[in-house]
């Protein structure tokens, strides 16, 4: 009897976690194409992440208040640096609750690109939903095409990814 009883909390702990981890997985993945979205750029201008067709684009899912986004910027820049005259954007959505937070950690970690828009800090924005967002970083590489080639790309493999394409 004990050893059903270890075994049933086992079961539901083991269910609990497969759909917590379904809950958290993005709506898209590799082979997806990318749905259409236009967002006010922290430039205030409108952009649409349609008007980089043609190019390889991170859509990069962050926040000021994210340690291991913090962490990944500075990658993200150097690849950025190395492939933006190729054909290489970065397309940047924050989560956040503060904008000055997430001007100045643009401004700190040297995200050079134009495409900068914010979302809702609780992951309710429109964007967010749209792509199942739950946690961040989340990334999306997108060929010229705008179809997903990878999702949570490390720095590294990103890299390989884009040497081998441009």
């Amino acid at each position: 009897m004990k050893n059903y009883r270890s075994l049933l909390i086992l079961a539901g702990l083991a269910l609990f976690a497969y759909v917590f981890y379904q809950y958290r997985q993005p709506n898209f993945k590799a082979g997806d194409s990318i749905p259409a979205f236009s967002v006010t750029l922290a430039s205030g201008e409108r952009a649409q992440l349609s008007d980089l067709k043609g190019k390889y684009v991170l859509l990069q899912f962050w926040g000021s208040w994210c340690g291991p986004c913090r962490t990944e910027n500075p990658e993200l820049v150097n690849i950025y640096q190395q492939f933006h005259e190729r054909g290489f954007e970065i397309f940047s959505i924050g989560i956040e609750n503060n904008p000055s937070s997430w001007q100045k950690a643009i401004e700190n970690d040297g995200l050079v690109w134009k495409y900068h828009a914010m979302e809702a800090g609780d992951f309710s924005g429109e964007i967010a939903q749209l792509f199942n967002i739950k946690s961040v970083p989340t990334l999306f590489l997108l060929n010229p095409d705008g179809v997903i080639m990878g999702v949570d790309l490390g720095p590294e493999y990103l890299t390989r990814m884009l040497q081998e394409k441009i």
